[in-house]
C-alpha cells in the first residue's frame, strides 16, 4: 500500500468563511453510544463537506480494512485536503480495528533502561502504519505526569509518575513520530495528571502553586517542544495559580497565550481537547460561544465540533461584531496550513508492505508486553501453574467500551493451555447468584486466578466497583490465589493478602497473552 502525494494549495483570496472552517475538526465514527463506525458515518460527513469546508477529521471506531478507502473518498470530495487525526496512544489499532494494539504508556516505564528506545520505535511504527491508512495526526503523547493515583482519566495513559521520566519518554514519542513524517500532539497542557475528576463530565481544578506546576507539570511539555512537537492539546481543567479567573485552560488566554507561547515559546498549533466534553462547556451558552472563547484564548484547532455549520455562523458573526479579529483568525489559519504543508507536501510515504508491517507490529507489541509484565510478589509456590491441574479463572472487566465487539481473549488463551479450565468474565454488576457460583467453583479448583482491569475509563470512577473489590478480597482470604491487575499497579493494593501478584499495566490482547505466559513460568 502506498499513499499518493497530494499537493496542498490554499487560495490567498479565501473568504472569511473558508478560513474559519479550516479551524474546525469534526468526528467521523463513534466508540460511545450511539456507537457508529467510520463507514456508517461517511454519508453524514460527505454531506457536511458540501456545506462547510472544514479543516479536518478525528477518527473513531474505524477499521484497517475499510477506513483507509473511506478517508480517501472523503479527501476526493473535500474542497481542500483534510487533516485526519485520531487518538492512537496504543498504536494504529486503537481506532483502526484489526490492527494489533500496544500496551498502555505506563508499561513502557516498566521496561527500565530500554524504555526510551522502545517508545521511539513504537511511535515510528505507529506513524508509518497510520500514514499509510490516511491518518496524519496522533493525539499523543500523553505528556501528563501521573501524580494523583486517584486520577480517573490519565493513570496508565501517562508514561510515569516522575516528571523527569515522563519528560524523557514523551520526547522520544515525538521524535519517533517525526522520523515517520507523522504529526504528534503533546497533551493535556498544562497537565491533567494531578486531578481526581474526569473532565469528560466535570471541570476539575488543580490547586498546585505555580512553582509546583513549573517543577512537575511543565517539563514533559518543555521536552516535547524541544523535540519539535507540532501540536499541543489543551486541558479542560482549571489552574487558579496560572489563571486567577478560573477559566479552563482551553479557554484561558493567560495559560495558552502568556504561558505556553510567551514563556515556553511554543510555535506550533494549539488544539483543544474535545469540545463535546462537559468540563469545557461550563459557563458557555452554546457551542458558538465556546468556540469564540477558545479561539480568542489561543486555540488554533477546534476539535470535535458537534455543529460545524452553526458554529461557523457564530464565528462569522463574532468577526462582524468585532468580538474576534481577522488577525487572530489568520494567525490560527497559518498554523493549520503549516500542518497541512507537512502532511501533504512533507516527507514522502515509502513503499508500505501491510503484511510485513503487521508482523512487525505484533512482534514489537508482544515483546513490550512481556518485558513490562512484573510480579511484585511471588510466594507460596503457586507458580508455575500446572496445565494438567484444574483451573478456575475470573476476569473482572467493569467498564468495557461499547465498541469492543470482541470479548477479551484471556479465556481463549487460557483454554489453549489448560484443558480443565472454568473461565468467567464479569461486568460491573453481576448477579449475586453468579458470584456465588464462581466462588463455589473457585473453592474446588486446584488453581485459582483472579484477574481484573483497572484503567482510565471516561465517565467512570477509577478502580473496581466496591462490591466486586470486596468479593475478590473474600476469594483471596479463603484460599491461596494468583491475582493479576491488567492496568494500574495500585489496583493490587486492596488485595495485599494474595501470595502472588502480577501487573501488566494494560489490558490489551498482548498484555493478556503475556499474563498467560507468566502463569506458566516459575
Amino acid at each position: 500500500m502506498t499513499a499518493s502525494k497530494q499537493v496542498f494549495q490554499f487560495p490567498a483570496d479565501a473568504t472569511l468563511r473558508e478560513k474559519l472552517a479550516q479551524l474546525m475538526f469534526v468526528r467521523i465514527g463513534s466508540n460511545l453510544p450511539p456507537v457508529k463506525t467510520v463507514e456508517e458515518d461517511e454519508a453524514r460527513v460527505a454531506q457536511l463537506l458540501t456545506e462547510c469546508p472544514i479543516g479536518g477529521l478525528i477518527v473513531f471506531n474505524g477499521s484497517y480494512a475499510a477506513t483507509p478507502a473511506t478517508l480517501a473518498r472523503l479527501q476526493q470530495q473535500s474542497r481542500y485536503p483534510l487533516l485526519v487525526s485520531s487518538d492512537l496512544e496504543r498504536g494504529a489499532g486503537q481506532q483502526l480495528r484489526g490492527y494489533p494494539l500496544f500496551p498502555h504508556a505506563m508499561a513502557f516505564d516498566a521496561l527500565g533502561g530500554g524504555a526510551g528506545e522502545a517508545v521511539f520505535k513504537f511511535a515510528e511504527l505507529t506513524g508509518q502504519t497510520s500514514r499509510a491508512a490516511g491518518v496524519h495526526i496522533t493525539f499523543g503523547p500523553v505528556a501528563d505526569v501521573n501524580s494523583d493515583p486517584r486520577n480517573p482519566i490519565i493513570s496508565t495513559r501517562a508514561f510515569a509518575a516522575d516528571s523527569t521520566r515522563a519528560a524523557e519518554l514523551a520526547a522520544e514519542f515525538v521524535r519517533g513520530c517525526g522520523a515517520a513524517g507523522f504529526l504528534s500532539t503533546a497533551k493535556h497542557f498544562p497537565g491533567h495528571g494531578n486531578t481526581h475528576e474526569d473532565s469528560h463530565h466535570a471541570l476539575p481544578t488543580v490547586d498546585a502553586t505555580r512553582e509546583e506546576m513549573t517543577a512537575r507539570e511543565f517539563p514533559p511539555f518543555q521536552s516535547s517542544i524541544a523535540a519539535g512537537v507540532p501540536l499541543i492539546m489543551s486541558a479542560h481543567v482549571r489552574y487558579p495559580a496560572l489563571d486567577p479567573a478560573g477559566e479552563a485552560a482551553t479557554l484561558s488566554k493567560p495559560i495558552l497565550t502568556d504561558v505556553l507561547r510567551g514563556e515556553l515559546n511554543f510555535q506550533g498549533a494549539v488544539v483543544s481537547d474535545s469540545l463535546l466534553m462537559e468540563g469545557v462547556k461550563v459557563g458557555c451558552a452554546n457551542e458558538g460561544e465556546l468556540a469564540l472563547k477558545a479561539v480568542n484564548a489561543g486555540i488554533d484547532i477546534l476539535l470535535d465540533v458537534a455543529d460545524p455549520v452553526g458554529t461557523l455562523a457564530a464565528l462569522e458573526a463574532a468577526v462582524a461584531a468585532g468580538k474576534l479579529s481577522v488577525a487572530r483568525v489568520d494567525e490560527a489559519l497559518g498554523r493549520v496550513l503549516q500542518l497541512k504543508n507537512v502532511a501533504f507536501n512533507g516527507q514522502p510515504m515509502p513503499e508500505f508492505d501491510v503484511a510485513e508491517n503487521r508482523r512487525l507490529t505484533e512482534s514489537m507489541a508482544l515483546d513490550i508486553a512481556r518485558r513490562a509484565t512484573v510480579t511484585p510478589r511471588n510466594e507460596g509456590g503457586l507458580l508455575p501453574f500446572k496445565p494438567e491441574k484444574s483451573l478456575c479463572a475470573v476476569l473482572v472487566n467493569p467498564f468495557p467500551l461499547p465498541s469492543n465487539a470482541e470479548a477479551p481473549p484471556l479465556g481463549k488463551m487460557l483454554a489453549e493451555k489448560f484443558p480443565q479450565v472454568d473461565y468467567f468474565e464479569l461486568g460491573a454488576e453481576p448477579s449475586d447468584a453468579e458470584l456465588a457460583r464462581i466462588a463455589d467453583l473457585a473453592a474446588k479448583a486446584d488453581q485459582l486466578l483472579a484477574a481484573f482491569v483497572v484503567k482510565p475509563a471516561a465517565w467512570h470512577r477509577f478502580g473496581l466497583p466496591p462490591r466486586l473489590r470486596d468479593w475478590l478480597a473474600e476469594l483471596v482470604a479463603k484460599r491461596p490465589t494468583v491475582i493479576a491487575c491488567l492496568g494500574a499497579p495500585q489496583g493490587l493494593d486492596p488485595l495485599a493478602e494474595a501470595p502472588v501478584q502480577i501487573c501488566t499495566f494494560s489490558d490489551v490482547p498482548v498484555s493478556q497473552a503475556a499474563l498467560v505466559e507468566r502463569l506458566l513460568e516459575a
